[in-house]
Formats: structure tokens, C-alpha cells, sequence
């Protein structure tokens, strides 16, 4: 049996373009999209362990450093930044005292009673 090989390289190179587009698009439609009420592009805050009916109490877009007030007990933070953005929390005002980083996508539950200032960094 003869294969052809040059049908065989462009039948795999149509295949591996159209997988390419199909993947493009999913990641750029999973990526504008909300999740648990919390618009793409932001870190949210949710009150307690939990998602608290996908309604979050603070949302913060911008990157900068956010000083903190009234924000006491334990809260689910969300990074739901693009582009691995990344989100700390910091002891002090104005960014000083950060600690970790919460990478974009993830959520962590943290007592936020120590916590005076969160930095949302490219």
C-alpha cells in the first residue's frame, strides 16, 4: 500500500491549524468569562469560606495597591485576573508587609483580621 506523503503533511497540517483556532478560541472565551459572579479582569472578595451565592462583597479591577477597611474573620479571595495577573495580601497599609501570590484562577480562604492592603500586580 502507497501512501502520499504529501497529502498526508497537508491533511496534518489542516488538522493541526484547525485544532489551533479551536484552542485560541476556547482559551479566549474561558478567559471573558465571568465565574461565581466575579467579572473577568477582577479579584473579588466573598464573606466567609465559601462563594457566598456567587455574589461578591469588594471587587477590585485596577492594578495598584487597595487599602482595606472593615474587613474582618475569614473571606474567599478569587483572582479572576487575565494574563497571569497576580494578587497579594499585605499586613501593612500601602503594600508593605506582602505576603504569597495568588495566581490568577486560583482562590484562597484567609482570616483577613491581620490584613490591611491587598497589591493586584501584572
Amino acid at each position: 500500500m502507497k501512501f502520499n506523503r504529501k497529502a498526508i503533511a497537508v491533511g496534518a497540517a489542516a488538522v493541526t491549524a484547525t485544532a489551533g483556532l479551536l484552542l485560541g478560541t476556547a482559551a479566549s472565551a474561558q478567559a471573558a468569562d465571568a465565574s461565581h459572579g466575579c467579572p473577568s479582569g477582577d479579584v473579588c472578595f466573598y464573606p466567609g469560606a465559601g462563594w457566598n451565592n456567587d455574589q461578591p462583597s469588594q471587587t477590585y479591577y485596577k492594578y495598584g495597591t487597595y487599602n482595606l477597611s472593615n474587613m474582618y474573620g475569614t473571606y474567599r479571595i478569587f483572582n479572576n485576573q487575565t494574563g497571569g495577573a497576580t494578587m497579594r495580601t499585605c499586613t501593612g497599609y500601602n503594600g508593605s508587609g506582602c505576603q504569597g501570590y495568588l495566581p490568577a484562577g486560583w482562590y484562597i480562604d484567609k482570616d483577613m483580621t491581620p490584613i490591611n492592603s491587598i497589591t493586584l500586580e501584572p
